[in-house]
């Protein structure tokens, strides 16, 4: 199972909402610069992501413009949460090789669109509870390019999850793309230990580290219309992002033989008048509600009264601190031992008033107080 809080239900075909202008290709300088790439330094790249929001449920998107050679307009939930991109096949390959039962070809692959599918076929799940989305699909291979007119960003040839069917957890089929998600936690999908980040397979350059940074989100941007929000996004860590004078707060990850390095950090979690040690996880995906995993708790604990403290302290001195309110900062308290997950996982609110780093050649996550 991918995560713990991811609903997918809210961008069914959000897609259609926005059209990606084609760019203006740029003028070819003449002169050579092969003598300075070794001594140039390169410059991170800076994206913009989408905001929007249906009542209390928020989500922000990356543009997804090209599969190979197919030029798509679709935008990936942007999911700190997750590892891997996955991505639906219909108007990608032809509809003619996809079925409720797979995506028909012979051999241990094929190539379609430049889209190498391989044979090996698995299943993502998504959300928890009785409300478990599953994708089924196939490993498979392609450049990606992420960006749109306002800036684009073309990756080299990435393992991703090419999924041919969406089942809700009431086992219903839903729209196809209503669930792309871009996962750039650090490790490697469940699906399959070759799927990673689609930005780890991003070469940033001399004198920047692979990984990326989020500013935080715009509050007032979480809308019932898609906002586009400039440079939240930035891929390619300088040695001054890693710096302690950075402000940012860094946490060493934990290797697993099984998902490879972990972004859960350890925690101590104060709410109300009570406390516990937690493993926290926090989520872009997770669209409004944090879910608290204690214990200590008993079954009838549910949902935190409004005008409740959390504050939560990382085994590295980093501290979150909110108020629960009827409309934001939403948070549960669970026990672990009736759930099955000992995670903790924060919201997107979390990210409102917060900076986010993901180092991945590292093997570290960092925290910043806005």
């Amino acid at each position: 199972m991918e995560k713990k809080s991811t609903n997918p239900k809210i961008v069914v075909c959000l897609f259609l909402l926005i059209v990606f202008a084609s760019c203006k290709k740029e003028g070819t300088s003449t002169k050579s610069s092969t003598s300075l790439a070794s001594s140039v330094t390169a410059s991170p790249v800076t994206l913009g992501l989408y905001e929007y929001a249906v009542g209390v449920d928020k989500r922000i998107f990356i543009p997804l413009t090209k599969i190979g050679t197919k030029t798509i307009s679709y935008l990936g939930i942007f999911d700190t949460g997750s590892t891997g991109m996955t991505l639906d096949a219909a108007d990608i390959i032809p509809a003619s090789m996809i079925t409720s039962s797979g995506i028909t070809f012979t051999g241990d692959s094929t190539v379609v669109n430049g889209i190498t599918i391989t044979s090996q076929k698995s299943v993502i799940a998504y959300g928890g509870g009785d409300d478990i989305t599953k994708e089924y699909g196939y490993l498979a291979y392609a450049a990606v390019t992420i960006g749109d007119a306002n800036g684009k960003l073309s990756i080299t040839r990435t393992p991703f999850f090419l999924y041919y069917k969406i089942v809700d957890g009431n086992g219903q089929q839903e729209a196809a793309h209503s669930a792309d998600v871009f996962g750039v936690g650090p490790g490697v999908s469940y699906s399959s230990n070759l799927i990673a980040s689609p930005l780890s397979y991003y070469s940033p350059g001399t004198g920047l580290t692979s990984g990326f940074k989020l500013a935080t989100m715009v509050s007032s941007y979480f809308t019932s219309t898609v906002k586009y929000v400039p440079a939240l996004l930035t891929i390619g860590l300088t040695s001054t992002d890693l710096a302690s004078a950075s402000g940012f707060i860094m946490h060493p990850l934990t290797y697993y033989s099984v998902g490879g390095y972990s972004p859960e950090i350890p925690a101590t979690i104060t709410y109300g008048s009570n406390s516990t040690s937690a493993e926290i996880l926090f989520d872009t995906g997770t669209p409004s509600v944090t879910i608290i995993e204690d214990s200590k708790a008993t079954n009838s604990i549910g949902e935190l009264p409004v005008d409740t403290k959390v504050t939560v302290t990382t085994n590295k001195g980093f501290v979150y601190a909110y108020t629960t309110t009827s409309t934001g900062n939403l948070t549960e308290i669970e026990n672990p031992n009736v759930t099955g997950d000992y995670r903790t996982i924060f919201s997107l609110d979390f990210f409102i008033s917060n900076e986010f780093l993901t180092d991945y050649a590292g093997h570290q996550i960092g925290l910043k107080n806005d």
